[in-house]
């Protein structure tokens, strides 16, 4: 007879039948005592091997509904990680697969992949061959097209030597056609594979598709097909719209770090130029003397604003921007003439000392410009940051430095600004530039009409505007009632983010691609006391039931709270990449002794949201961006709140004193 600490009455349920109640003895042999509990329910499962093995023979069936159907189960089941080692170690291959059968079998081997389990390398060059053919057919399946897109733009991103191969089979001619359709996933996969495409492109073969982008049939195309659609632009597509931008301007990387040399003469022939076409001379007379024509260049040198009168050719040493502001310079000269003669002669004639300086102006303009486009900086993970007016323009780059060195010219005269205040006009142009970015223009005109309502004194009134919002109070009784008020707020901060993790938040699926179709929810209860997740099949509409999530785990077993890092599945082999942006978005949850729900936050809001959530379930301080920012907000118009009645009332710095006390007192009434 075992002993009856071996013994453990609980439940055995199998698919297809109902629980049974049976008696387990010597548990220990299987399991940690500890860990089954009477009553349990255990559930009998096929292991992951035992899966694969089932479904390799179901796949290799002579009926077409069964292949059809296992393979429907094949791209479900490919989601785990375990199942997929398990099924890539039996060595399957699929051959002769069509219609639904392909699609199926397609999304199943991304699936696979996705785990990074097996290199991209391992791929023939028939394989290759096989996916681009999809992808070149003028009429193919929509799921077929999509997935083998999607394969292509891993294949290219996850292996030089694929580039190559995948290089001469697609070119970007054969993608323009999947542009033109309304299918804005084929049209976002198009588009992520030219990316790849660009991105990983060696340095001989970038500048020949730079041209290939900046011809006006690819720029039309998605101008007209994709940023004016009528179907509103998804975040994925946003992405890769910022991305297209950013490896379109960093083809300027080049020019930008490019010093000047003044031996050359081709580069000072430009210089020439533009002083030829500011002053209108033709020919150099021939009877002057050498030292005469020295004075006469460095006459118009200083009158077209260059730093270095003598040698102008010296300004341009200076890297960034380099050899690219001189590019602008010339195609400001050339393409926009009358603006810039009539710039340059309004402030060579003035005496006042208050010229601006266009040769120094465009210098710098064109730095800042790069600053703010981030030129030659890899784009970032997460960012959708596109600007539609920067395709409506071959050459959207020197068209925008042409309507900001006009804005720096008329900011200049609105400041009345000399030399001494050139560092000032700048800070102003630049905030004048990111205010009308932020409205997202969708035209170059537009920008420029932005740009006329926000002049020298718009921004003034604007920066005074915030300062009003911003003002703190500093006087001891404001300073008192801030600190009396402050626990209120922070309570009604505290019961908005549970409020909001009982609403529930919607999580990508931890994984080595960007860009899938895998989701997780996680939501508190009503009773602050459980957290309720599982996973879901699509992305929800709307707020998810209890009910419908499988997993819960109680509040009272959290331990700790853990971020960036510090994170589990931020250490383990072969994660997420780990860049800056996705550990900042990274934290888990440590229950029990060394079990972890981990997660990662789909932006720094919703990051904020679950940890201030967290840390107040655990009593402990909300130390959020979130929460101080929510705290001024509140606090400020809180505090402007209860001084509206003492508006124009001067608030003394000190309360008044307390008289001294009678010298008796008689004059109390007794009411006895």
């Amino acid at each position: 007879m075992p002993p009856a600490a071996d013994l453990v009455k609980v439940a055995i349920e199998w698919p297809g039948a109902f629980p049974k109640l049976m008696e387990i003895d010597q548990v220990e042999k299987v399991c940690n005592r500890n860990d089954i509990k009477n009553g349990s329910i255990l559930r009998l499962t096929t292991s992951p091997y035992q899966t694969a093995v089932q479904l390799h023979e179901r796949i290799q069936s002579s009926s077409m509904d069964a292949k059809l159907e296992s393979l429907k189960d094949l791209a479900n089941a490919s989601r785990d990680i375990t199942f997929a080692q398990e099924f890539i170690n039996l060595d399957v291959s699929f051959v002769g697969f069509f219609g639904d059968l392909l699609s199926f079998t397609l999304t199943a081997f991304v699936e696979l992949m996705d785990h990074g389990i097996v290199s991209w390398d391992t791929f023939s060059v028939a394989f290759i061959k096989k996916i681009a053919s999809y992808v070149n057919k003028s009429a193919m399946d929509t799921a077929v097209l999509q997935r083998s897109l999607a394969i292509l733009e891993s294949m290219v991103l996850n292996s030089q030597d694929l580039y190559h191969k995948v290089a001469q089979e697609i070119t970007i001619g054969q993608l323009i056609p999947h542009l033109q359709g309304t299918d804005q996933d084929i049209q976002t996969y198009t588009i992520a594979v030219i990316n790849a495409l660009f991105l990983k492109a060696p340095e001989e073969k970038r500048q020949e598709m730079a041209h290939i982008l900046a011809q006006k049939q690819l720029r039309s195309i998605i101008l007209s097909n994709v940023i004016r659609s009528p179907t509103p632009i998804n975040d994925e597509m946003a992405h890769q719209l910022y991305v297209l931008q950013v490896l379109t301007f960093n083809l300027l990387e080049d020019r930008m770090m490019t010093k000047m040399d003044p031996q050359d003469q081709a580069q000072r022939d430009i210089i020439f130029e533009l002083r030829r076409i500011a002053f209108d001379v033709e020919c150099e007379p021939n009877n002057g003397s050498i030292e005469k024509r020295k004075s006469m260049y460095t006459r118009d040198y200083k009158k077209l604003g260059f730093i270095n009168h003598v040698n102008p050719a010296v300004d341009f040493t200076q890297i960034p921007p380099g050899m690219l502001a001189l590019d602008n310079m010339l195609y400001f000269a050339r393409h926009h003439q009358d603006a810039y003669i009539r710039i340059v002669l309004e402030n060579s004639s003035r005496e006042d000392k208050h010229e601006c300086p266009f040769g120094r102006s465009s210098i710098e303009l064109t730095k800042m410009l790069c600053e703010i486009l981030k030129v030659g900086e890899l784009p970032s993970e997460n960012c959708h940051d596109f600007h539609p007016m920067f395709f409506t323009h071959d050459r959207s780059f020197e068209e925008f430095f042409c309507i900001c060195i006009q804005l720096l010219n008329k900011t200049w005269k609105e400041m009345r600004a000399t030399s001494e205040d050139f560092n000032k006009v700048m800070q102003v142009v630049r905030e004048q530039i990111m205010r009308a970015l932020t409205l997202k223009p969708n035209s170059l005109d537009q920008f420029k009409s932005r740009l006329q309502n926000l002049s020298y004194t718009e921004i003034l009134k604007i920066r005074q505007s915030e300062r009003m919002n911003q003002e703190d109070f500093q006087s001891r009784p404001i300073l008192e009632l801030r600190e009396k008020i402050q626990p209120e707020i922070m309570e009604l901060i505290k019961q908005q983010r549970l409020n909001r993790l009982c609403d529930g938040t919607c999580f990508r699926k931890i994984s080595s691609r960007r860009r899938q179709d895998k989701f997780w929810y996680c939501r508190l209860s009503p009773n602050h006391k459980v957290l309720h997740y599982g996973d879901l099949e699509e992305s929800p509409q709307g707020e998810v039931p209890h009910d419908s999530l499988q997993e819960k785990l109680p509040v009272a077993d959290i331990k700790a709270v853990i971020t960036g890092k510090d994170c589990p599945h931020m250490k383990e082999k072969g994660a997420l990449k780990q860049n800056k942006e996705v550990l900042e978005l990274a934290f888990s949850v440590l229950y029990e002794s060394d079990e972890y729900l981990n997660f990662i936050a789909p932006d720094k809001h919703e990051y904020c949201v679950w940890i201030d959530g967290l840390n107040a379930l655990l009593g402990k301080e909300m130390t959020s961006d979130y929460t101080k920012s929510d705290m001024d907000t509140l606090l400020s118009m809180e505090m402007k709140l209860r001084l509206l009645d003492l508006e124009n009332i001067q608030i003394p710095e000190a309360p008044p004193p307390i008289p001294k006390e009678p010298s008796n007192y008689d004059f109390v009434y007794d009411c006895n």
